[in-house]
């Protein structure tokens, strides 16, 4: 076993390894260099002993990586989303067609939402679902409102904002109606309802996870 240890690296496995066979003076030079800066601690006739009665398991110490400060990553401000103009709708994708299948969908998520908007129907239940319902892609009609040009505006809701519906109308005109002061009519096959703009100020995600009251009457 020692003259293994001891032999020559083959010439080709030299080459591969980049290192070069040591052999008498000089490996018992290294050798014993080696291991004193392996073992620091330790004598060198306590090294010899070590050596001759038992195997030692030399550790290799990994450098220690330089821990740097993670950075999160930071969204976009209200500012800069004005500026890249990130919620406006392009002039070439304001077509009602485009929006017909996203009005289609939505039809069936309401249905399902309402399970099945059946004739015996509780309307105070449906119209508390209807209170935390996403409308983008509904068909939105302003039945009343305190500024008359709104009134008969009808379209398909395309972007929803705190205060304002954004609809694209069948004459491919993007209108933006505010919430305030309008009543809209919403039609789901044969139900229909009307949804107070008021009780609607608020964003579709915060509207969803808030309890409304019901109230006998409401102003516009």
């Amino acid at each position: 076993m020692e003259s293994v240890v001891q032999s020559r690296i083959p010439p080709e496995q030299s080459e591969i390894l980049g290192v070069e066979s040591q052999h008498g003076t000089a490996a018992d030079a290294f050798t014993k260099a080696f291991l004193k800066n392996s073992l620091p601690q330790v004598k060198d006739e306590d090294i010899e002993e070590i050596m001759m009665r038992k195997a030692v398991v030399l550790e290799y110490k990994r450098p220690m990586k330089k821990k740097g400060k993670t950075r999160k990553a930071k969204g976009l401000n209200a500012k800069e989303r004005r500026r890249l103009k990130i919620f406006q709708l392009k002039p070439e994708h304001q077509k009602y067609e485009l929006f017909l299948p996203l009005h289609e969908l939505w039809k069936q998520y309401i249905v399902d939402l309402c399970n099945g908007l059946k004739p015996g129907s509780n309307p105070q239940m449906i119209q508390q679902k209807l209170l935390k319902a996403d409308f983008h892609g509904a068909v939105l009609t302003v039945v009343r409102s305190k500024c008359p040009s709104y009134v008969g505006l009808t379209g398909i809701l395309v972007q929803e904002l705190k205060h304002v519906f954004k609809i694209i109308t069948k004459e491919d005109k993007l209108k933006v109606i505010p919430k305030r002061n309008s009543v809209f009519g919403v039609e789901i096959g044969d139900f229909v309802t009307h949804i107070y703009g008021s009780k609607f100020e608020l964003r579709s995600s915060e509207r969803s996870a808030k309890k409304f009251k019901v109230k006998g009457t409401i102003d516009l």
